[in-house]
């Protein structure tokens, strides 16, 4: 198969070493990095190449990993900002989510989709209804993703009684199975709008079926007291108690969890997201990241949905993440940028079960590559590219984006779909969703 030539910028591998790459090449065979290292000289012909992209003296690095979110919920942003958790989910989000349709849902997927490969994201995690037109918008948009129903115990707009919640995630894990980019997870919304029999039989298909277990966990203090009173236990404890607590977990914000909690989490080999832009504007508290990275657990970095974020940019994640750190520590010293950067590449791809060939640019690895154009006044000088691409750098100065080997977007372009269809489809289905007007 010819190749896709990636050329004329520094590499950040994000390997283990952190080897960078000056004056680097990449070639991109099918979905896979054949070569990585020093520009060759002496290249292959030109008709040997499917194409070329020029990093243009930018950084060539892996594409970005988003361990949380609800990608439909493009759809509800900005629509209750200001508000408690409890409050906004009760009388606001809840509410809106019983209007939903398929094609709402596909619609604000592919708008997230959109968003995602404009500024650099291509691997997520989402939770949400209608998981199914979730995956197909993935599918269709170029991305990879881990895609899950949400499960809880009130009847769902998607699929009604619980029951066929349980089933339709057993067959959206059978269905995605042999994907080439998507895979599914069992999803249980939270412990306090589970009960103990929904808890129970998401287990059983995580176990019989080997899916991640992704659900809501000690999102902020209030939370935990509420799961408490319900279930007697800290969130943890009770996810323990129902033999849930091993490497299929995957935890989303882990707010209120104490330093035996994480080293559970770490020996576990259990995964944390880490959400910290939702956490702040939902004042929901701050995440223990120092204790997690210390003791080892899977942290990624994700950025929620667009109704408490508000938009899936996870360069502006990764200096919120690293500021918050620092602030609530009083330490400058915590969640170096090296780190924080690792969260979105790397570190993500072990939540995301692919610690060997996702989130690191090395021969054999998936080909999931962005471009950054560094020719900006806000990227100049440079002395530390790690330290640009948290504290400096935003999405929009995504250049080119690859996904398994595919070009979603050149040239600040996008290829992969028609971004005034997906952003006109996407406010009308805002318009019908909310009822409310939409600029």
């Amino acid at each position: 198969m010819k190749e896709l030539c990636i050329k004329n910028g520094t590499i950040l591998t994000m390997d283990e070493a952190g080897t960078v790459i000056h004056d680097g090449m990449l070639w991109i065979e099918g979905s896979r990095i054949t070569y990585c290292g020093p520009a060759k000289t002496e290249s292959k012909p030109r008709s040997h190449w499917r194409r070329d992209l020029d990093a243009r003296g930018g950084l060539i690095m892996p594409g970005l990993i988003n361990g949380h979110t609800h990608a439909p919920m493009t759809l509800m942003r900005g629509l209750a900002d200001d508000l408690p958790l409890d409050v906004w989910l009760s009388q606001h989000i809840f509410p809106a989510e019983k209007n939903l349709t398929p094609e709402a849902v596909y619609w604000g997927a592919m708008l997230a989709c959109l968003e995602m490969i404009r500024s650099g994201t291509t691997s997520f995690c989402d939770m949400y209804l209608f998981a199914g037109q979730v995956a197909q918008a993935a599918h269709d948009a170029g991305l990879r993703a881990v895609v899950g129903e949400v499960l809880y115990d009130f009847d769902s707009p998607s699929y009604g009684k619980i029951e066929n919640g349980l089933a339709l995630t057993r067959e959206l894990i059978a269905k995605l199975d042999s994907h080439p980019r998507l895979s599914a997870a069992v999803m249980p919304h939270a412990l306090y709008t589970c009960s103990r029999s929904l808890m129970e039989s998401a287990g059983a298909i995580s176990a019989e079926t080997g899916a991640a277990l992704d659900i809501h966990l000690a999102e902020n203090t209030g939370e935990t007291v509420e799961v408490q009173k319900i279930w007697g236990a800290r969130p943890l404890a009770v996810l323990e108690e129902l033999g849930l607590v091993n490497q299929r977990l995957w935890i989303n914000h882990g707010v209120d969890l104490n330093q035996a909690e994480i080293e559970r989490l770490a020996a576990a080999g259990a995964r944390v997201t880490h959400c910290p832009e939702s956490n702040m504007k939902l004042a929901n508290g701050v995440a223990p990241l120092p204790e997690m990275l210390s003791a080892g657990v899977k942290v990624c970095l994700g950025t929620d949905g667009c109704a408490s974020n508000n938009d899936q940019d996870l360069f502006g994640e990764m200096a919120s993440c690293a500021k918050l750190a620092k602030a609530s520590r009083l330490d400058p010293t915590v969640a170096p940028a090296e780190a924080v950067v690792s969260l979105c590449t790397r570190r993500g791809a072990a939540a995301f079960g692919r610690p060997d060939d996702l989130g690191v640019l090395k021969p054999g690895a998936l080909a999931d590559v962005i471009v950054l154009d560094t020719n900006q006044p806000h990227l100049t000088p440079m002395y530390n590219p790690l330290s640009h691409l948290v504290y400096a750098a935003r999405g929009g100065d995504v250049l080119h984006t690859v996904c398994h080997g595919k070009v979603l977007m050149a040239e600040g372009k996008v290829e992969a779909m028609d971004q005034e269809e997906v952003m006109a489809k996407a406010k009308e289905q805002a318009r019908l969703l909310t009822g409310r007007e939409v600029l």
